[in-house]
């Protein structure tokens, strides 16, 4: 039976990966949106496609290329002998990366939506009373597109909490460090504590049921303002 310690370690680190990687993906991943809504270029769907390929790819092939792309020989072996280390893998910043790139479809896809359902009408009225580019964005697109702002904040969050394949791949099982609350789950079965498995993931039940529950709330309350 594991102590409360060694449970709320990877609760806790889930929790500040997870925080972490929705707050970079908020910052990268909405020009991106922005970009994908309003651009006609014709390589605007092969970027998009580029960005959803999270989606149908095995994560365990998205952890492996991550896993090279972060090594001593990638260019995050680069990165981090800067600071006298020798790979980003094994590292939680190693996680936050692989998080990053795993969940980027689950904030872009809510926000290319949102920003795609206001149409031009806003935008041109923005520019006709003066407003500049980054003003129409802050002072209309982003509050009318709250909903996608919502949607993609959670979907990520509650899509980093379940990570497993790309989290194994390039994270390994290090108690502290990247030991997160999936990797605790699969270890507690593979030790045969399966009373310790069954209430975490009991938890993870719970919480993915808030989730939904919330979607669903916000797509009522909030759904019709960029519809």
């Amino acid at each position: 039976m594991p102590t409360l310690a060694e449970i709320a370690s990877p609760i806790a680190l889930t929790a500040a990966l997870a925080s972490v990687t929705t707050i970079l993906l908020l910052l990268i991943g909405t020009p991106i949106a922005w970009w994908l809504a309003r651009t006609k270029v014709r390589w605007r769907e092969p970027v998009a496609a580029l960005v959803a390929l999270p989606l149908v790819l095995p994560p365990t092939v998205i952890g492996f290329y991550l896993l090279i792309a972060l090594g001593p020989y990638g260019p995050g072996g680069a990165l981090a002998s800067l600071w006298g280390a020798r790979t980003l893998a094994f590292s939680f910043e190693g996680l936050v990366i692989g998080s990053i790139a795993y969940s980027l479809p689950f904030m872009v896809q809510p926000l290319r939506v949102a920003f795609e359902a206001l149409g031009e009408e806003p935008i041109e009225a923005a520019a006709t009373l003066g407003a500049g580019p980054w003003q129409t964005f802050a002072r209309v697109a982003a509050p009318l597109a709250r909903t996608g702002f919502f949607t993609g904040a959670i979907l990520t969050f509650a899509h980093t909490v379940g990570e497993f394949g790309v989290v194994l791949m390039i994270g390994g099982n290090i108690p502290g460090e990247t030991k997160v609350l999936s990797i605790a789950i699969y270890d507690l079965v593979e030790r045969g504590d399966w009373a310790s498995a069954h209430w975490l993931s009991l938890g993870m039940v719970v919480f993915a049921f808030v989730v939904v529950s919330a979607m669903m709330l916000i797509d009522r309350r909030y759904g019709r303002v960029t519809g």
